[in-house]
Order: structure tokens, then sequence, then C-alpha cells
């Protein structure tokens, strides 16, 4: 029996994914100076196929409609360093591309975060019988 609905779950990966986007950024930010550094980014596409391909499984009812075959171009890590060089040491950090993914992550996060929010009020609400 599963006491909450999925919501719940879905908020808690994207709280996740936001956390180690927030570390990576963090490490870049850190790392600006860093001779051959590259950059870090955290890659959500690869995440979403392996989640699909773990989850999704397709039923074919005509054998002339297309095969289901999992795509195979998804990483196992979340992780992925840029190879593009942005200064003249090898550093791949541009730190205006890294603010503003820092601006971004935390609105993403904040949002996140006031949903769950809202979620808990919402079932105190209901314990509490509407008080």
């Amino acid at each position: 029996m599963k006491l909450f609905s999925t919501t719940f779950d879905a908020l808690e990966q994207g709280l996740n994914y936001s956390s180690l986007k927030q570390k990576t950024i963090a490490d870049n930010i850190a790392n600006v100076d860093t001779p051959n550094y590259k950059a870090k980014n955290v890659s959500f596409k690869g995440e979403l196929d392996r989640a699909l391909h773990e989850s999704l499984k397709a039923h074919r009812t005509n054998p002339r409609h297309f095969e289901f075959t999992p795509s195979s171009s998804f990483s196992n890590s979340a992780v992925v360093s840029q190879t593009n060089d942005y200064q003249q040491n090898g550093n791949s950090v541009d730190m205006d591309l890294e603010m503003s993914e820092l601006a971004k992550n935390q609105i993403y996060y904040q949002a996140l975060s006031d949903r769950l929010s809202g979620k808990f009020s919402s079932m105190k609400m209901v314990i509490g019988g509407g008080r």
C-alpha cells in the first residue's frame, strides 16, 4: 500500500537533481582559475534516458509496427565534463554561464521546496480535520 502519492517521489528526485547541480556548479566556480580544469555539467537527458529505459515497456500490437528498442546513447553518469577550452590555460569554466546556471538552479530548487511545503501543509490540514 502506498501511503503518499507519486508527487512526493517526483519532488524528491527533483530536489536530488538540483542538489547535484548545485554541487557541480560550486565545483566549477571554485576551480575557475585552475589550469586545465574541465567544467562539469549535470546531464539530465542521460538520467531521463536511463529512467525511461528501466521503466518503459512497449507492446507491439501488429508485426508491421516499428520495434521498440531502448536507446543506447544514455550514460550511467549524471555528471559530464565539457571538452571546450574557454581560457588560455586550458580551463573550460565560463564564469558568466556558471552564475546564470546557479541562479536558474536556485529558482528551480525554491519552486520545488515551495511545492513540497504546500503538499505537507495540505496533509497537515487533512490530518487536523480542516483546521
